[in-house]
């Protein structure tokens, strides 16, 4: 991304609205802009955010070139003023978001932008386009590793991908989120992440005979030895074969340091259990047995249960695709105006959804941990000037159902601010971690769900609340509307 210009990657109502701001209003009124979504993808408890390094570079080289503007030009409906304005376009704004790897939950600010409105108006697509691509993956990447119980998950989606974009970051997204490896070697070299991989059926149909097959590959690749036993009969001549190999390597003195079967086709959990036998029975209690075939964390969920003796998992589309959900809706709302005076006026969407109703204001998010358990309690939306002492009892209440109310013992609960501010007057001040250094992140912030909220069915809700301040800055705006 940091050689492509995608400044025109938006709709064209961003930028026919840009040009009626410039034509109609003071073009550089400041406002605020929330990017959030409303439900957690794949009926979970949680979603991962990512993406955010995308984001950074996408605003960093917002610009709009010479053939650009021609094509512009071109559709006959933006003014030679306007088109003037656009060559020396560039982000002057603010930006907060929530870091890349982090726990989130619905309604919550990912991004805020503050910026002028034609600044803040134009990246609106391509935010969107990039944070719920990403952390769509992410959290799908999340249920299928928690699934797995500490095995391996490699992501193994690149031909099933949505073309090549979401194949790249697609991979990095389930990296952020917890797999061992990808199968993807651009995205290995672009995010330095390890690349992992078998053989295919084709390897073993190319040469005269499995045996011939399996001990062609063992010799070029020693370390590294897993083979595919599914191509003729799994347990009359794939895991035979194997073993024979392995026995052939030992004898032979070859330190058998990473090595093993893959399965790719019929009952998995019946077929791991035997294949698991046969290997130990001939002395390799250690051999890998890996699975793939349309996996995801439901069915990986059930083998397990079923005693399958797999350790490590290929998932391809169901993970890349995100298949049960494939779109995360983030939407972008104008949360602010910046007032003749300095001060942000708050702005409200109203619906017949009381879901879709924005939460107005220049507002920033606290979490909520549980002193003793280091688990998340709540996360609390609050305007931007205020601030909290721990010390001191905190009552939280479900703003849709605000009779619904919980006291925090002070001393009791850890707050932290979740944003981070990542531009300043259109200067980046936020270096991004490393991909393997937002996963070993994301496990830690993982850790701090309760199991209720991580399980695949039904999981427990985290509330996301409203100070007692934002709630009333709410429900004035609300009342003024219903006197219009």
């Amino acid at each position: 991304m940091n050689t492509q210009n995608l400044t025109l990657l938006t709709d064209l109502y961003e930028l026919t609205m840009m040009q009626g701001y410039f034509k109609n209003k003071d073009m550089n009124e400041t406002v605020i802009f929330d990017a959030f979504y409303r439900t957690n993808p794949c009926g979970g408890g949680y979603s991962i955010c990512a993406g955010l390094e995308q984001v950074i570079e996408y605003i960093k080289n917002l610009h709009f070139s010479t053939e650009d503007i021609e094509y512009l030009r071109s559709l006959k409906i933006f003014e030679e003023d306007f088109l003037a304005y656009l060559k020396d376009f560039k982000f002057s704004g603010d930006i907060y978001a929530i870091p890349e790897g982090s726990v989130m939950f619905p309604r919550e600010p990912m991004i805020k932008i503050i910026a002028p409105i034609m600044e803040a108006q134009l990246i609106e697509t391509a935010i969107l386009n990039i944070i719920n691509h990403q952390s769509l993956i992410a959290t799908k990447a999340a249920r299928v590793c928690y699934a797995a119980r500490g095995d391996g998950i490699m992501e193994f989606g690149l031909r099933r991908a949505q073309g090549p974009d979401a194949g790249v970051y697609g991979a990095r997204a389930a990296m952020i989120a917890g797999c061992v490896g990808t199968s993807n070697v651009l995205a290995g070299q672009m995010f330095d992440v390890p690349v992992k991989g078998t053989h295919a059926h084709s390897w073993i149909m190319s040469f005269p005979d499995e045996y011939t097959a399996f001990k062609t590959y063992a010799n070029m690749y020693p370390s590294a030895c897993i083979l595919l036993v599914d191509t003729y009969d799994t347990l009359k001549s794939g895991v035979p074969n194997a073993i024979k190999v392995f026995t052939e390597m030992r004898e032979a003195g070859i330190p058998l340091t990473f090595y093993g079967i893959r399965l790719d086709s019929g009952d998995l959990a019946y077929l791991s259990k035997k294949a698991r036998k046969m290997l130990d029975a001939a002395g390799f209690p250690d051999a890998v047995i890996s699975a793939s075939n349309d996996l995801d964390e439901y069915l990986i969920d059930s083998l397990k249960v079923q005693g399958a003796a797999i350790t490590s998992w290929g998932v391809g589309t169901n993970l890349i695709t995100a298949k049960d959900n494939p779109a995360f809706g983030g939407v972008y709302k104008l949360a602010a105006i910046m007032g003749k005076d300095g001060k942000f006026i708050p702005k409200i969407k109203l619906s017949e959804n009381s879901e879709k109703v924005t939460n107005p204001g220049n507002k920033k998010i606290f979490r909520i941990y549980e002193k003793e358990t280091g688990k998340i309690k709540a996360d609390l939306i609050c305007l931007a000037d205020e601030e909290y002492n721990v010390e001191e009892d905190l009552l939280l209440f479900d703003p849709q159902e605000p009779w619904k109310k919980t006291k925090l013992k002070g001393s009791t609960y850890i707050m932290r601010p979740l944003m981070e501010h990542i531009f300043q007057n259109g200067e980046c001040i936020y270096t991004s971690p490393k991909v393997m250094e937002i996963r070993d992140y994301c496990q830690k912030e993982l850790d701090t769900l309760w199991d209720e909220t991580k399980r695949l069915v039904n999981p427990h809700k985290v509330y996301v609340d409203l100070s007692a301040k934002l709630y009333d800055t709410k429900i004035q705006l609300l009342d003024q509307m219903s006197e219009r």
